[in-house]
């Protein structure tokens, strides 16, 4: 019997994707080159924004007898001049992150109770309310959290003090009303999650059927098909939707300026009241700030649009290696 040796077969080459070309009709040629030109014209944008925040937020830098990124004070009117980020920067991570913390899990928990439980005739009002939540002026939630949370959290301060004051974060050592980064934090998570509540849901309203009724097939449950199928395929979109809600939670300006009471101290029992936010700095300075204080405030202006781009950057880089996985695995 004659042994047969397998044959090795050279892998067939890449095809390469097909990239944008017009079929010779007026018509396409047109939204090929207006489709070009919005892109161009965003990256022009984007790139004079960054230049013109680099050169005067250099004015200001190299004029700092502090150094701007550990200093805690900010008086660029003093003689000399004074001022520095890490105050902002420590309020501005802190509250997105208790926004982010509370508002995620609760808003993926009512897009799949409207996409996948609700009956259509309750889905659709909700649906509606939520959306229209979204679109709420920021001066409103603030008014709203200034009258009506912040009064409210004073009972919640005293019972996590009580109860979870061991933990360091949740004690409270300074006796004042809750303007606080947890205000700041709990509000910014009721603003993004209309956002993640709606990008969320759409998401889960384009998984295939086929998927949901295959597995249903096999007996699964609903919270099966959800876990096996809905989540799987709605991954990303999660995670857009989150760095979505994250945006607005890092430049939430007149909200938190109107809750929060500013300090320049950085405590980590985010129960005590004081802190600081890069967009609350910003609104509250900018109209008593000379030219060089408005030249500081676009400094740490910058700042925030490199973080803002570093985020948005990591949430892209993580939904493209997730469709790579995805597609390795397929």
């Amino acid at each position: 019997m004659a042994s047969t040796t397998p044959i090795d077969t050279p892998p067939a080459p890449p095809v390469p994707r097909p990239g944008p070309r017009s079929t010779g009709r007026l018509g396409d040629k047109i939204f090929l080159g207006l489709s070009r030109g919005s892109g161009i014209l965003l990256l022009v944008i984007m790139a004079s924004i960054a230049v013109f925040l680099t050169y005067r937020s250099v004015l200001a830098i190299s004029k700092d007898e502090g150094n701007f990124l550990t200093t805690f004070d900010w008086n660029p009117a003093g003689d000399p001049p004074v001022f520095g980020i890490a105050v902002l920067l420590f309020g501005t991570v802190v509250s997105s992150i208790i926004a982010m913390v509370i508002a995620v899990p609760i808003a993926v928990g009512i897009a799949l109770f409207i996409s996948h439980y609700a009956p259509r005739k309750l889905a659709a009002p909700i649906a509606y309310v939520v959306d229209l939540l979204a679109a709420v002026p920021s001066i409103v939630y603030g008014i709203w959290g200034a009258l009506v949370l912040v009064p409210y959290l004073e009972g919640l301060n005293l019972w996590l003090d009580q109860f979870f004051g061991w933990t360091y974060i949740f004690e409270k050592t300074e006796v004042g009303v809750a303007r606080s980064l947890f205000t700041v934090g709990i509000l910014l998570a009721i603003m993004i999650l209309p956002i993640v509540t709606s990008v969320s849901r759409e998401v889960f309203l384009q998984v295939p059927k086929m998927n949901e009724e295959a597995a249903l097939a096999l007996g699964a449950t609903r919270w099966e098909v959800i876990r096996l199928s809905v989540l799987p395929f709605g991954r990303s979109g999660i995670i857009s939707a989150s760095m979505l809600g994250l945006g607005r939670a890092l430049g939430e300006t007149m909200a938190v300026a109107t809750v929060l009471s500013p300090s320049f101290l950085i405590s980590l029992h985010v129960l005590n009241p004081g802190g600081g936010t890069f967009a609350q700095n910003i609104a509250a300075k900018f109209g008593e700030a000379d030219a060089f204080g408005r030249d500081a405030l676009i400094a740490s202006g910058l700042v925030l649009f490199v973080l803002t781009l570093l985020v948005n950057g990591a949430a892209r880089l993580i939904i493209a290696r997730r469709k790579e996985y995805s597609g390795a695995n397929a």
